[in-house]
């Protein structure tokens, strides 16, 4: 599956990104560098098995082992001590990065109820799409009896995109499903 962007984005996003933006180098053309994937676990300051459940839920959706996030700074608030397990995530490059993000466009959003596109405004200025998933069952290696907790998480696009409009043609091209 990662050949496949490879080759799309090389015969396909490249020329249509030089064509509108008026590249003169075709390294300066926009690529994906990284995906974050992000599940804060609020629960886990209670109970310390909600975070291995979420632990094996990322492990299974990115194909490799999240890291476990830390509390910088307490918030008496919150009830949080820094240096508390909060939640995991992972970053996912190259090959298993391209896997991910064909999963999460061709089978996982048209998954989600009442899709209609994801937010084309959650750009952050320089050139990184950031999302929300409210629920992991929309991945389809998730099995629905052995999740102990629906749970969300974030998904960050990271690219090398200068602009959001840069940003936003090439995930359009690789096929993200922005609102319209």
């Amino acid at each position: 599956m990662a050949n496949r962007f490879k080759e799309m984005y090389t015969n396909e996003i490249v020329p249509q990104m030089i064509k509108k933006f008026g590249y003169k180098n075709i390294m300066e053309v926009p690529k994906l560098e990284k995906i974050v994937l992000n599940m804060g676990v609020g629960e886990a300051k209670e109970n310390p098995k909600a975070l291995e459940g979420a632990v094996n839920d990322m492990t299974i959706i990115a194909g490799q082992k999240p890291i476990i996030t830390k509390a910088k700074k307490s918030i008496a608030n919150f009830k949080l001590r820094e240096g508390m397990t909060i939640g995991c995530k992972v970053t996912l490059r190259g090959t298993k990065m391209y896997d991910f993000a064909d999963r999460l466009i061709s089978l996982a959003l048209p998954r989600v109820r009442d899709f209609r596109g994801v937010n084309p405004n959650a750009f952050d200025g320089r050139g990184n799409y950031a999302m929300g998933i409210k629920e992991q069952l929309i991945f389809p290696e998730i099995s629905y009896d052995k999740v102990d907790k629906v749970r969300g998480m974030d998904i960050i696009f990271v690219t090398t995109a200068k602009t959001d409009e840069e940003a936003r043609e090439l995930l359009t091209l690789m096929g993200m499903p922005f609102e319209k």
